[in-house]
């Protein structure tokens, strides 16, 4: 059955076993929380560390060093790069 659009859909439905929701309510029962507060808190602190490992790249002392003399020397285009530049389209 299709679900119906709601314009304000601030919700978010879980299916869970039932052990997972009893390790659930005992975790939230020993931070003196609410289960809303709990998954929220937890389930974003997990989001951002993913949005951070995928955004974030870490480059050694070396690799680091290089690219900054690539920046600082580029090197001089190749015809693959220029033929390249030459169909991008105005303006770009």
């Amino acid at each position: 059955m299709p679900r119906t659009i709601v314009e304000n859909n601030n919700r978010l439905a879980l299916r869970v076993r039932p052990n997972d929701k009893a390790t659930l309510m005992r975790a939230v029962a020993l931070e003196h929380t609410d289960m809303t507060n709990f998954i929220l808190r937890h389930a974003l602190d997990a989001a951002r560390k993913v949005i951070e490992q995928a955004e974030h790249l870490a480059l050694s002392e070396r690799d680091s060093l290089r690219v900054l003399d690539a920046l600082e020397n580029p090197p001089v285009p190749n015809a693959k790069l220029l033929a390249a530049a030459r169909h991008l389209p105005k303006g770009l």
